[in-house]
């Protein structure tokens, strides 16, 4: 037993001093495979962007809608709730404008851009008033305000504020189409492709049902400050004063966006969020027959939505979820919590279960509020949401001896 005791401490000292390799083959794999029994239990995956939940079942199904497409997602954990035809890429008219809102209200946040600049409108941009388009009516060669434009492209879906505004911030229109692009890959509008600021038929110009309910939540969420511009039913400027052309705004209180679309070719086209009792929900329709008929549907697919689905909050706030292992710490492991108030939306009625998975090879320093994991939940066998797990404590790398006698222990077990 003493000769043991010897040899063990004799390794820990030839480590400590240099004389023995650290991270051979048989050392660098106990520092990430050797765990206690209770970690086993833990999922070993590292964490990954959450992906596009399946269509939910519920008793009954969505509405039958005759639009060309539609989608209905959850705005918190961007799960498709229903949907039909979600991925085909089809002209999308105006609703190409909450691109190009979405780019001036960014750009207003990151300073590129001021309420009150100035931008010129060329005999380009400049809108004759014909009936094949909407119209800001901003005079030609006549200057607006930022702001003034950005209304006139929500809610009086000015053409010519589009057009004023991306030669503005690009130069040209063929310019800021690669900047609406751009955007679109980010956000993972996988069937989309601009050719144009304003939606006005192209033959390469389109987009898809699931595309634009994501480009409508990152509106939402990312354009906190200008997002109720999307609720404003009529806007005035020249002495022209017009109505949003989104009936619902004037119908059901709990809509406040988003965007509408016409052409032939696009049919009539609604997006739509509404937010009932802490629950937000997004509809797309797409080519449907008559500005009433997309009226009707997305409030048929409203009703059906917030009727079969509610929140549920499947682990409270500041509760330790799990202790996680940490590798080469002053402590063994260090509690883990949620990084922030989590909601998922399910079916009426059905419970939810969720999965804790904790980084593999968790390794000190590890800093309060770093993210060492997540929780996945699912219900009646379908993920419907994950969120991070953060370190609800500092945990400090431990000294040099300590580390090479966990490696020593981790080696030979304990």
């Amino acid at each position: 037993m003493q000769t043991m005791r010897l040899s063990a401490l004799s390794i820990v000292v030839a480590i400590a001093s240099g004389v023995v390799l650290p991270y051979s083959a048989s050392f660098a794999a106990s520092d990430h495979a050797a765990k206690p029994a209770a970690a086993k239990k833990q999922a070993t995956t590292k964490p990954a962007a959450a992906p596009v939940a399946a269509q939910a079942s519920t008793a009954g199904g969505p509405p039958a809608l005759p639009a060309k497409a539609w989608l209905l997602m959850d705005f918190d954990s961007g799960e498709v709730l229903a949907s039909d035809n979600p991925d085909e890429a089809l002209p999308p008219a105006s609703l190409t404008k909450m691109m190009t809102s979405f780019l001036v209200e960014q750009a207003l946040r990151s300073g590129k851009l001021k309420k009150e600049d100035l931008v010129s409108v060329s005999e380009y941009a400049w809108c004759r008033g014909s009936s094949t388009e909407s119209c800001m009516y901003l005079p030609l060669n006549s200057q607006a305000t930022v702001i003034d434009i950005l209304r006139g492209i929500i809610v009086q879906s000015g053409n010519d504020a589009s057009k004023a505004i991306a030669e503005h911030m690009a130069g040209s229109e063929e310019n800021f189409a690669k900047l609406m692009n751009a955007e679109a890959q980010r956000l993972g509008m996988t069937h989309t492709h601009f050719v144009n600021a304003t939606g006005l038929p192209a033959p390469e110009h389109k987009s898809s049902a699931r595309d634009l309910a994501i480009l409508a939540r990152a509106i939402i969420r990312d354009s906190a400050d200008f997002y109720p511009i999307y609720a404003e039913r009529e806007f005035k400027y020249n002495n022209i004063k017009q109505g949003n052309r989104n009936a619902l705004l004037y119908t059901d209180p709990t809509v406040d966006g988003l965007k509408t679309g016409h052409t032939e070719e696009a049919g009539y086209c609604l997006v739509t969020s509404s937010k009932r009792n802490g629950m937000r929900l997004i509809t797309v329709i797409l080519n449907t027959s008559s500005a009433k008929a997309r009226a009707d549907e997305t409030r048929s697919l409203l009703g059906w939505g917030f009727a079969n689905f509610e929140q549920a909050t499947p682990i409270q706030p500041n509760t330790a979820v799990t202790a996680a292992k940490v590798n080469f710490g002053k402590a063994d492991t260090v509690p883990a919590v949620l990084g922030s108030p989590w909601t998922v939306t399910v079916p009426r009625g059905q419970k939810v279960q969720t999965a804790v998975q904790i980084k593999p090879g968790l390794e000190a320093p590890v800093t309060k509020g770093a993210v060492i994991g997540k929780v996945v939940a699912s219900s009646n066998g379908k993920q419907v949401g994950e969120t991070p797990l953060v370190a609800q404590a500092d945990v400090e790398r431990a000294g040099l001896m300590l580390r090479s006698w966990q490696r020593v222990t981790g080696l030979f077990g304990k």
